[in-house]
């Protein structure tokens, strides 16, 4: 059984906790967030740090979630959140323009990829792309929507792959 929910989090300097009933506010240097608990946690605050605490019987798995969540959203407001995608292929690029992503991937025609609010892209060169901001959630669901226009093949490991990624090449068939 996981115990995840018995650590405390705690709470960095510059991070505001307020506690509404059920409603959970963090406000930080890089902005602010909100989220509604379950009914069958609460969460305590004491000092510089946060305790969920199990109200019925067989919710521990969720209070170890609502304690996973409201951790990311304590690291997010303090520090944020970063993936760094490559791009592997001849003539493949990247370039962001404001709250656009410009994406030449060897198709007919280029792909342009709207960036959701909250959300920054950046591309330190053409054939790197960070998307980096406060929420885990949205930040990972934007790299894997980028990712999956052209997901990285077995066989020349051409196409978009997460900076961290390895890819099991395959050996190409034999006459």
């Amino acid at each position: 059984m996981s115990r995840v929910a018995n650590k405390p989090i705690s709470i960095p300097g510059g991070v505001e906790i307020r506690l509404d009933n059920q409603r959970v506010h963090v406000k930080g240097p890089k902005g602010t967030m909100e989220t509604d608990l379950h009914p069958a946690v609460t969460v305590d605050q004491s000092d510089n740090e946060l305790k969920v605490v199990v109200t019925h019987k067989n919710a521990n798995a969720m209070a170890g979630t609502m304690r996973s969540l409201l951790n990311n959203m304590v690291v997010g407001v303090s520090n944020g959140f970063e993936k760094k995608l490559t791009l592997v292929g001849v003539g493949y690029r990247a370039q962001a323009q404001g709250n656009k992503l410009n994406l030449t991937l060897g198709f007919s025609h280029p792909v342009e990829y709207s960036v959701p609010e909250g959300i920054q892209v950046q591309t330190p060169s053409q054939t790197e792309i960070v998307v980096s901001g406060i929420d885990k959630q949205k930040v990972g669901q934007v790299a894997a929507e980028i990712r999956a226009f052209r997901p990285p093949e077995p066989y020349k490991g051409k196409g978009v792959r997460y900076s961290d990624e390895h890819i099991v090449r395959k050996e190409a068939k034999k006459k």
